[in-house]
Order: C-alpha cells, then sequence, then structure tokens
C-alpha cells in the first residue's frame, strides 16, 4: 500500500510545485505592465505640458529630432506668404461655384507687400494630349518665375508627362466640353478660375493643343506686358452670324447694341479675368438664349467684356488661324505644309495696332497644327520662332 500511496503524493506535490512556480512569472509580468503604464503617462503628461508652453515645432528643434510625426497636421497660415503662395496641387474637391467664388476674391489695396514677379498663365484647353508639348519645352525653358501652366482636358485623359516636363502634373480637375456650347465656356472658366488662385499670375492666354508660339518667350512676355490693351476679339457683325443670333429675350441685360463676336481665343489681364470668372448677370442670359446656331464661345465673353470693360479691349485676337479654305473651321497643318515658305507666309502681310499705333507684329500665336508638325517645326524653331 504504501509504494502505490507514495508515488502519488510525489506526483501531488510536484504537481503542487509546478503551479507555484507558474504562478510567480504572471506576477512579474503584471509588476512590469504597470511600471511601463507609469512611464509612458508620466512621458505623455510631461509632452502636453511642453507642446502647450514652447510649441510641437520647437520641442522637435530643441531636441534635434527629424520626425514626420507633424507633417500630416496643417499648419496654421501665420506668414503672409502662407497665404499668396500658389497651390502645389492643383486637383482639388472643390465645386466650380466654390472656386468661382474663391478666384473672385480681389484684394482692395493695388500695392503688394511682398515682391511679386508678374507671369503669364498659359492655359490649355485639350481634349487629351499635348503633341506639341516638346516644341512648348523649348519654349518655356529658362523662364521658370514668368509663367505657369494650366490644363483642361477630358476627365477620362490620365497624363504621361515626366516628372522633369513642365506640364507635369498641371491638369486642373475638368468635365466634358462640347465645342459650341455653354459647357466650352464653363471649361474656360475653370481654367481662369483656377489660374487666378496664384497671385502673381497677372495675364491669361487660352491655347489649345494645336496651337504654337510665333516668337521666344521674352518677346511674348514683353508683348503682353506693355500692352495697355487686353487681346480679345470683340466686334460688332450686323450679318446672319452676328446680330442674327441675337435673342430679344436677353433684354435688358444684353441689348442688341452690346451683341459682340469673337475669336474663341484670348488674352485677357486679371482685372477681366475676374470678370468673366464672377459673373452671374450674364451667364443666364447666354446659357438660356444662346444655344446653336447661336455658338455661345463666340460671343459670351465679347459680349459681357465689352458691357463691363470696353476701354481694356484690343478688339483682335493675337492667334493666327488660316480661314481661307472655307467652312465652319480654320484650316489644319499636316507635315507637308510646314516649311520655310509657309512660315514667311504667316509673318507677312500682317497690320494691326499695338496701344494705339501701327504695327506689323500682331499674331504671337498660331493655329492648327497637327502632331505630324512637331519634327519640322523643332527643325525650323531656331530660324523662324527664336528658340
Amino acid at each position: 500500500m504504501h509504494s502505490r500511496i507514495l508515488p502519488m503524493e510525489e506526483s501531488k506535490d510536484g504537481f503542487v510545485t509546478s503551479r507555484t512556480n507558474q504562478s510567480r512569472v504572471p506576477h512579474r509580468m503584471l509588476q512590469f505592465l504597470v511600471l511601463f503604464l507609469v512611464i509612458c503617462v508620466t512621458f505623455s503628461l510631461v509632452s502636453v505640458y511642453l507642446i502647450r508652453h514652447f510649441g510641437a515645432q520647437n520641442i522637435v528643434a530643441a531636441t534635434g529630432l527629424k520626425t514626420n510625426i507633424f507633417q500630416c497636421v496643417e499648419e496654421p497660415k501665420t506668414s503672409l506668404a502662407q497665404w499668396t503662395k500658389p497651390p502645389s496641387n492643383l486637383l482639388h474637391s472643390m465645386s466650380d461655384k466654390e472656386l468661382f467664388w474663391l478666384a473672385s476674391l480681389v484684394p482692395r489695396r493695388k500695392e503688394y507687400p511682398f515682391t511679386r514677379v508678374p507671369k503669364i498663365a498659359f492655359m490649355f484647353l485639350t481634349k487629351g494630349p499635348l503633341p506639341l508639348a516638346p516644341l512648348w519645352e523649348r519654349f518655356f525653358s529658362g523662364h521658370d518665375r514668368q509663367y505657369s501652366i494650366y490644363i483642361h482636358s477630358l476627365p477620362s485623359f490620365v497624363p504621361n508627362f515626366p516628372a522633369s516636363s513642365v506640364f507635369y502634373k498641371r491638369q486642373i480637375p475638368s468635365e466634358v466640353s462640347e465645342w459650341g456650347k455653354m459647357s466650352m465656356c464653363d471649361a474656360e472658366r475653370r481654367l481662369l478660375a483656377n489660374a487666378l488662385l496664384d497671385m502673381s499670375n497677372e495675364w491669361f492666354v487660352l491655347l489649345s493643343e494645336s496651337c504654337i508660339p510665333l516668337y521666344n518667350f521674352s518677346v511674348i512676355y514683353h508683348y503682353i506686358k506693355n500692352s495697355k490693351y487686353s487681346f480679345i476679339g470683340a466686334f460688332d457683325d450686323p450679318g446672319p452670324f452676328g446680330r442674327g443670333r441675337y435673342n430679344y429675350m436677353m433684354a435688358p441685360e444684353v441689348e442688341i447694341t452690346h451683341w459682340r463676336k469673337g475669336s474663341q481665343w484670348f488674352e485677357i489681364n486679371r482685372k477681366l479675368a475676374v470678370n468673366i470668372v464672377e459673373d452671374t448677370t450674364f451667364y443666364p442670359k447666354f446659357t438660356d438664349f444662346c444655344k446653336p446656331a447661336c455658338y455661345v464661345d463666340e460671343h459670351y465673353f465679347p459680349t459681357m467684356l465689352t458691357i463691363r470693360a470696353p476701354n481694356l479691349l484690343a478688339n483682335r485676337s493675337i492667334t493666327w488661324t488660316d480661314w481661307s479654305r472655307g467652312g465652319a473651321h480654320p484650316a489644319t497643318f499636316g507635315r507637308g505644309d510646314i516649311t520655310e515658305d509657309f512660315m514667311k507666309r504667316i509673318y507677312e502681310g500682317g497690320e494691326c495696332f499695338y496701344n494705339d499705333r501701327n504695327s506689323s507684329v500682331c499674331n504671337l500665336f498660331a493655329r492648327k497644327f497637327a502632331p505630324s508638325t512637331l519634327e519640322p517645326l523643332l527643325l525650323l524653331a531656331p530660324k523662324f520662332l527664336g528658340f
């Protein structure tokens, strides 16, 4: 009997001993966790105190640590530069109504309390890619502080410009635009509004993917800068394609004597850009009563600006087009058209007014050039375009 009881006792003693050893381990872990929590709470309280009294950035700077903890928190706008610098990302979630309201904010003081280099905003209204981008890259080279670029394309288009390109990440939020309809003017207003968010943009040029510059950047910059007027066509056409498109339901906001027609492609200053973006008076009239065969992109801006600021308009475009072939659209040029004689023809025979004086330099840009013209244009650019 003893021989049987003893193993059971040994087994029982061994079991008790094992449980006693295991109970000591959780007890030690509990002590460690409590100590760790006390340290964490103490550190948190000290950190809150220091941040409240000295500021988060000062604490990081004093410790010499490099951390990304505070990069996700938006810094308060405590300096003028933070209010006036252009958006780093052109993509945003604002509606047109919100965007136009923001872009319409105008400083009451004329003097700028910071060094401002006035820029030209080059606004590309496109369907998709920019096949002549290499020519424009050469044009913009070396003038980084004097221009900005904005692209309105079809919403479905995904650009693939390299990071080194001047067109990289220059797309704005866009919507589908149709030729001859108000959606086209909406796209142009959208370009203007986004460009107005940069306080340094002083002049705004509307271009298409088929446009090319006719001079180097310096010539174009100073031509626009020194002009007393903005270049937008706004003439009174008494014929069926002018006043014949007027609808008397647009009165009294728009009388037939105000009705104007002009090219879609323009250059305007900042004041006129704000006039276009802030408009809520004429927009409904043109939306409701200027529909094909009234092509609103030919009448809305010329008529509205004639009413708002007629003394600021040169009443001509600075974009050359060839209408000699007839039809509803100007001629499109292909690779075979680009010769030295063709380029000479663009420059010759021009006569216009510049600052109320006769001038032979009338056009700064030209269209419509097909993608196939890129190579011959690059070859002739040094001789004719100046770059």
